[in-house]
């Protein structure tokens, strides 16, 4: 049962994915291509969300839910660092049509072809750990 509040938060997140249309192969190649404001809304909104979430954890000084305080630590900016890692990031988004979040509400949906996509992720991810100490940082 403690894990019920996360498969909860799960379902939540897999219903505003799809009825939002933020799951869709279409929208996203559309703001890829600049013919649509409707995927960079969902993401300004999301961004705003968090902004605000962000200071009201910081001005209440919220807990986790095991009581420990939640302490944002700053990184330093290193522009190459963002800018190889957004453009691979961005290269594979257009060219799967998903993002990692949405990609597994996909496979709710019987989009059996993503798992095409996950895979790569997958393999991006570890050839990532294994390139680690190779990269810029």
């Amino acid at each position: 049962m403690k894990g019920l509040k996360f498969i909860l938060a799960g379902i939540l997140f897999g219903i505003v994915m799809s009825k939002s249309e933020a799951i869709s192969w279409f929208r996203i190649q559309e703001m890829f291509r600049f013919q649509s404001f409707h995927m960079y809304g969902i993401i300004g909104t999301a961004v705003v969300l968090g902004a605000i979430a962000v200071y009201l954890i910081k001005k209440y000084k919220l807990r986790d839910f095991q009581g420990n305080p939640i302490v944002f630590t700053p990184k330093e900016m290193s522009v190459p660092r963002y800018i190889i890692g957004g453009t691979i990031f961005g290269l594979g988004w257009a060219l799967t049509g998903a993002c990692p979040g949405p990609m597994f509400v996909n496979i709710g949906f019987s989009y059996w072809a993503i798992f095409v996509a996950i895979g790569g992720a997958i393999a991006g991810t570890y050839m990532y750990g294994v390139l680690r100490d190779k990269l810029p940082h």
